[in-house]
């Protein structure tokens, strides 16, 4: 491989094509597309500080480096990337891509990141930005955190477990997700989507867990939840403790404590497709 070290490079296109280069200790200053159609590339101990710094870029490993606020819109097009221990400050972070594995990374300013991308593995990741992994799929989420609204809308094929989520209306419109052992805070979960499973979670939500065809859910809690399960279908919840309020569930079952207050209009639904069983 061909070395590059303690440079300061600037201008348009610095590296264009570079292939095979191992990067270290360098900083791309002011020009845009820097890393454009490079390939092989290992960098280590490198700063981005301007726009477009990696797009159509193939097979790159990134250590311990850091895209600062104006290195935006970074890698797009991206093939077979991997950053580790590294700050990504910018937004729009990651679009149209695949093969995307990121590991103690932190994303401040994660507004419009991980959009239409796949296999996306991340783990301890942190991330404050709305629309986080818009119609994205195959991505799996391990020591996940996350601060914004909208996570994972139009997404499919997603894992989540350990994970702290803060967004009002996560997984809408979903296909085929599974979220384990987390702690979900946020209105309007999941609605519109279908094949949703909750295992030994902690919610809180208003309107939370409406709309979902195939809704299962094995020893979750549901705390301060109120007007849950309004028209969805084939509920299979096992809940641990009481549910504030339950309005209008379109078919399956319901095991739980107790409900504060179940709602049922007639007219709505046919609630002869739903049981609700309580311990009391």
């Amino acid at each position: 491989m061909t070395r590059v070290e303690h440079a300061r490079l600037t201008g348009e296109r610095a590296l264009f094509f570079g292939t095979g280069l191992d990067i270290t200790d360098t900083i791309f200053a002011d020009g845009e597309s820097p890393l454009k159609h490079g390939s092989n590339l290992d960098l280590d101990h490198v700063l981005f500080e301007w726009k477009y710094p990696m797009w159509y870029t193939r097979n790159v490993r990134v250590k311990d480096s850091a895209l600062l606020e104006m290195a935006r819109s970074g890698p797009w097009y991206v093939e077979n990337m991997s950053l580790t221990d590294t700050l990504i400050s910018s937004p729009k972070t990651f679009r149209r891509s695949k093969g995307i594995t990121l590991t103690g990374v932190d994303m401040p300013n994660a507004a419009e990141t991980l959009w239409h991308c796949s296999d996306v593995t991340l783990d301890r990741v942190s991330a404050s930005g709305d629309y986080f992994g818009m119609d994205s799929s195959s991505i799996k989420a391990t020591h996940f955190r996350l601060s914004g609204n909208y996570l994972f809308d139009g997404g499919s094929d997603i894992e989540v477990c350990d994970s702290t989520i803060l967004s009002k209306d996560a997984f809408w419109n979903c296909e085929n997700v599974v979220v384990r052992d987390s702690l979900i805070v946020g209105e309007y979960l999941g609605w519109n989507s279908r094949n949703l499973t909750f295992i030994n979670c902690t919610i809180e939500s208003l309107q939370g867990l409406c709309y979902i065809d195939n809704l299962v859910m094995k020893n979750c809690r549901l705390l301060n939840t109120t007007l849950a399960f309004e028209y969805s279908t084939g509920i299979d919840a096992e809940l641990v403790g009481s549910v504030d309020s339950i309005i209008n569930p379109g078919s399956g079952v319901i095991r739980c404590g107790s409900v504060g207050e179940l709602i049922l209009d007639d007219e709505k639904v046919d609630h002869s497709l739903t049981r609700i069983i309580t311990s009391e």
